[in-house]
């Protein structure tokens, strides 16, 4: 309202027509109009005349008093980072850019990737043997040398010395910790690794593996959670959970070697074996027969050497190649974000490219990722898929309901009337910890049930509203069978493989998967258009192989409903359950940005130059 009026008033006094387009007013005018008035402009609501500072400074202040993060988020979408033209990015003053060392800056040398850096640091030590100059640096150099083997060796030898740590992936940041602590030669240490494979092609895990074998051998203990079967098999000793997941698990089902592990009676052991297996294979689609492609041509963001890609619609695709090979900058950066721009009207710069067509086969793009369904204890499975209020309603139309005057609305934890006012409807207390993270407790006034008293007096087939949300996803399927629009995404959540989780359970602690899992139940409880386009970067992470055979079920059902899938994936059994894969490579960083095969895999596995290719060949 107040910056209506001052937008209002700006427009009278400058004689503009407030519904005039931007870019057809006055050159003058839009810069006063984004960076402030220095002459006098009369304004609502205010003790004194003064100029207005503009649209940009507004927004700035406003961002820098947000009070929460998703209000902060919002103001942060009108910004856009920009090479500062004072250093061209080098982030050092003119001074400290000319100096050299066998010809090189440090800027030339910050900007070499690791084994670029490598080689030079190498030569220099091998120089320092009889250069005068180089010899008192002999010591420095070795340092170097060594610390930068150790980036070399766990795989990360595509990435440049000056690259921000805010753009590297959770895997690419956790190698970096373990190549320090490589470096660091200690013994007797105790190492817990969490899924260190993340965002690693095949190809990658043998040098990671090898490094994870080098800290054993010095003495120390190395435990891993992963679900990687090459990892399995060459682990000293095997601890196997199960039999299922969340209340149907926590036993253990075998712990042993390897070999001991593929006799076992276990989800595990069935897949290892082959007993079980993951997809039957893609390639055989109708839509690959006789395709109609979304195509982006010239693409040469980052590392991409002006390559044009092609995704089937109506199919399943693959993009895959060895880390730095590409794959986020073509997907994510490149082709989501110009899809965004022209659907959504987005304001997410795009990477360069030069041309995209058949954007106008598909009329919306949804990405599924792994982040949470909610922030807060009160988002749940129940809430997000959309089946609560259905619930609600059903309590409120018992007779108990009717008797007190109750309606649906008496039955949300995030309305006041039914819920408990001590915790807010969470079931749950916060406590600030100051210097610690905050905990939570379950809350004394209603034992984590999130309702009062009164509204727990209602039932429904037996049960409070309590109780139904204390139920897992199966008990619920069961207990609302005869409900048929209740039954109907309940049954999405059993068929995903969530069965085990509570329709109350608490956003925060479910799994990245799990959260996935439910995006795309949602996804496939609502009706279809058929021309769709789904985007998921690493689905397997966290997964096991029964979890990656439930989700390959899930994207295949997207996909024979019309709707085009394009995943970045590395999971060989997932490549191989694709109709169409989009190899990039040959290696990362500066070695990689290239198409090196695109068509079924049968193809990719003929291909002499893909990496893919080989471990598609001998799986």
């Amino acid at each position: 309202m107040y910056y209506n009026e001052i937008l209002s008033r700006i427009a009278r006094q400058y004689k503009v027509k407030l519904d005039t387009p931007y870019e057809k007013l006055p050159a003058d005018f839009r810069h006063k109009l984004m960076h402030g008035f220095d002459d006098d402009l009369v304004l609502p609501w205010r003790k004194e005349d003064k100029p207005f500072a503009g649209v940009l400074d507004s927004v700035k202040r406003m961002m820098e008093n947000a009070e929460s993060e998703e209000r902060r988020e919002k103001f942060e979408a009108y910004q856009s980072e920009r090479t500062c033209t004072a250093c061209h990015g080098t982030r050092l003053r003119p001074e400290s850019r000319v100096a050299t060392v066998a010809g090189k800056t440090i800027v030339d040398v910050m900007a070499m990737p690791v084994k670029d850096a490598r080689k030079f640091f190498e030569g220099l030590l091998s120089a320092s043997e009889s250069d005068k100059t180089l010899r008192p640096l002999k010591d420095v150099l070795k340092e170097i040398v060594k610390r930068l083997g150790f980036l070399d060796d766990v795989g990360l030898d595509y990435l440049t010395l000056d690259r921000s740590s805010g753009s590297l992936s959770g895997g690419e940041m956790q190698r970096i910790r373990l190549a320090t602590q490589i470096g660091s030669g200690l013994t007797g240490v105790l190492y817990v690794l969490d899924e260190p494979t993340i965002g690693l092609h095949p190809r990658d895990n043998e040098r990671l593996i090898a490094t994870l074998k080098q800290l054993r051998d010095r003495g120390n203990t190395v435990v891993v959670v992963e679900h990687d079967a090459e990892m399995m098999r060459t682990a000293d000793w095997i601890i196997d959970l199960g039999p299922g997941a969340g209340r149907e698990g926590g036993q253990v089902m075998y712990q042993g070697d390897y070999k001991g592990l593929l006799k076992a009676k276990s989800l595990t052991a069935d897949y290892l074996t082959g007993r079980r297996r993951i997809g039957n294979g893609g390639a055989g689609h109708p839509s690959i027969r006789h395709p109609q492609f979304l195509t982006i041509s010239g693409c040469c963001e980052h590392n991409l050497k002006n390559i044009t890609a092609r995704f089937p619609l109506g199919a399943f695709t693959v993009v895959t190649g060895v880390s730095g090979s590409g794959k986020s900058t073509l997907v994510d950066e490149t082709l989501k974000r110009e899809l965004m721009r022209r659907l959504y009207h987005a304001k997410a710069k795009p990477g360069k490219f030069r041309r995209l067509s058949g954007v106008e086969l598909i009329d919306k793009v949804i990405e599924i990722d792994q982040s949470p369904i909610g922030r807060t204890p009160r988002s749940n499975p129940a809430t997000y898929v959309g089946f609560f209020s259905d619930i609600r309603e059903l309590f409120a139309r018992t007779e108990g309901a009717k008797a007190r005057g109750y309606t649906a609305g008496r039955f949300s934890f995030n309305v006041k009337g039914g819920r408990c006012e001590v915790c807010g409807g969470d079931g749950v207390r916060k406590l600030e910890m100051s210097f610690l993270p905050d905990v939570y407790v379950t809350c004394e006034q209603c034992g984590g049930r999130r309702f009062n008293h009164e509204t727990l007096e209602v039932k429904y087939g037996g049960k409070t509203i309590a109780g139904v949300l204390d139920m897992t996803v199966a008990e619920a399927y069961a207990f609302f069978a005869k409900v048929p629009r209740l039954a109907a995404k309940l049954k999405t959540l059993v068929d995903v493989g969530l069965g085990y989780i509570g329709l109350g359970q608490s956003a925060t602690t479910l799994s990245g998967g799990e959260a996935q899992r439910i995006k795309l139940a949602t996804e496939l409880s609502r009706r279809s258009t058929g021309k769709t386009l789904y985007l998921l970067d690493e689905p397997t992470t966290g997964l096991h192989f029964d979890d990656i055979a439930k989700l390959l079920r899930l994207l295949l059902q997207l996909r024979d409903a019309g709707n085009t899938v394009v995943v970045i994936e590395h999971n060989i059994d997932v490549m191989r359950a694709a109709d169409w894969i989009v190899d990039l490579g040959p290696n990362g960083g500066d070695g990689g940005g290239r198409l090196v095969c695109e068509g079924p895999p049968e193809k990719i596995k003929a291909c002499p130059e893909s990496f893919t290719g080989r471990f598609l060949a001998e799986g």
